[in-house]
C-alpha cells in the first residue's frame, strides 16, 4: 500500500511538471531551473498533503473541544494566508533560492577539502537496514537543534523583534505555526538546513523530516483541549505543553526570563535544561505589546512584516547604543 501511494506521488509530481511548471519554465529561457522546479512541485505537494490531514483531524477538535470561542475569526485569516505561503512551498522556495548559492559553495569548499559530513549509517551500518530507526534518530538531534534555535530567537533582541510577530497572535489555532516573519523563516531554514548537512542527513530524509516537524507543529498551536497523559505530556509537545510558551504572562514563581516550554517536539529538552513548565491550566495567549498587539497590526500580513523590521533596527541600534566605545 506505501508503495502503491509512492507510486502515484510520483505520477502526480510528474503530470504537475511536465503540463504545469516545464512549459512557461521553457517558454521564459529558464529550463536549467528544471530540477529545482521538480524539487518545488514535490515540496508543493507534500504540502497539500499536510495540509489535508492537518486540517481534516484538527480543525474539528477546534470545532468540538475548544480552548476559546472567538465571535470574530478576522485575526486568524492573516495565520491562513501565511500557511498557505509556507506550506505550498512559496516561502521555502524564496528561502531556497536565497539560501542555494551559500550551501552549493559550501558543499563544493567541502568536498575540495575531502571533507564528508559523517552519516549515521557510517557510524552504525546496521542502520542501513532499519531506514526507521535512523530516520527516528535524525529527527531527534535536529530536534534538540531547533530547541535552541527556538530558545536563541527568544533571548537576543533584535532576533526576538522578529519572533515576536509569531506570538503576537491572541487568537491561537492549528493556522498560527507558519505565522512567521519572512527574515526569522528565512534565518531558521538556514540553521535547519545547515545542521542537517552538518550530520549528514540523506536526501530522501530531509523532507519527510521537515513534514514531520511541521505535522507536530500544527497540532501544537491548534485552539483544542487536547490533553496526552501523564506520560504523553513529557514524550511529545502538546497542545497545552506549548500554550504556556506562548502565555501572555509568564508561569507563576519561576524564573523563567525568556519564557518556557522551548522544546518543539520533544519536552526532555526542556527538562534537561530547565525551561519546562507543566501548567494544568490554559492560559491567555499573546504577547505584552500595544504595537504587536494592535487590531492594525493583528490581521495585516505586510504590517507585520514591516513592524517586524522596525523592531529589528530598534534592537541593533539600541545594542550598538549600549557598546563600550
Amino acid at each position: 500500500m506505501v508503495q502503491q501511494f509512492l507510486d502515484t506521488f510520483v505520477l502526480i509530481q510528474g503530470w504537475l511538471l511536465e503540463h504545469i511548471v516545464q512549459p512557461p519554465l521553457l517558454a521564459l529561457g529558464l529550463g536549467s531551473y528544471l530540477e529545482v522546479a521538480f524539487d518545488g512541485v514535490e515540496f508543493f505537494l507534500y504540502g497539500v498533503l499536510q495540509l489535508s490531514i492537518a486540517y481534516m483531524l484538527l480543525r474539528p477538535l477546534e470545532h468540538f473541544r475548544p480552548i476559546e470561542r472567538w465571535p470574530d475569526r478576522k485575526a486568524v485569516r492573516v495565520d491562513v494566508l501565511y500557511t498557505f505561503l509556507d506550506r505550498l512551498g512559496i516561502v521555502p522556495l524564496a528561502v531556497f533560492a536565497l539560501l542555494s548559492p551559500l550551501f552549493l559553495h559550501l558543499e563544493s569548499w567541502l568536498r575540495f577539502h575531502d571533507i564528508i559530513p559523517p552519516q549515521l549509517e557510517d557510524a552504525f551500518p546496521s542502520l542501513e537496514n532499519y531506514p526507521l530507526v535512523s530516520f527516528v534518530v535524525y529527527l531527534v538531534i535536529l530536534d534538540f537543534a531547533e530547541y535552541w534555535r527556538h530558545r536563541l530567537a527568544h533571548t537576543f533582541r533584535w532576533w526576538w523583534a522578529l519572533h515576536a510577530i509569531h506570538h503576537s497572535q491572541r487568537q491561537m489555532s492549528l493556522w498560527t505555526d507558519s505565522r512567521n516573519h519572512l527574515l526569522d523563516d528565512l534565518i531558521g531554514g538556514a540553521w535547519f538546513a545547515l545542521i542537517a548537512l552538518c550530520i549528514g542527513v540523506p536526501p530522501g530524509h530531509f523532507v519527510g523530516l521537515m513534514v514531520a516537524v511541521r505535522i507536530v507543529e500544527n497540532l501544537s498551536h491548534v485552539n483544542a483541549r487536547l490533553h496526552f497523559g501523564w506520560l504523553g505530556e513529557r514524550l511529545l509537545v502538546s497542545p497545552r505543553y506549548h500554550r504556556w510558551h506562548h502565555a501572555v504572562d509568564l508561569p507563576p514563581g519561576r524564573n523563567f526570563r525568556f519564557g518556557c516550554n522551548f522544546a518543539i517536539l520533544f519536552p526532555i529538552w526542556d527538562r534537561l535544561f530547565g525551561t519546562q513548565y507543566l501548567g494544568e491550566e490554559l492560559p491567555a495567549t499573546g504577547v505584552q505589546s500595544p504595537t504587536l498587539a494592535a487590531p492594525a497590526h493583528a490581521d495585516h500580513f505586510w504590517a507585520q512584516q514591516r513592524d517586524g523590521i522596525a523592531g529589528l533596527v530598534k534592537a541593533v541600534k539600541a545594542t550598538l547604543g549600549q557598546a563600550p566605545r
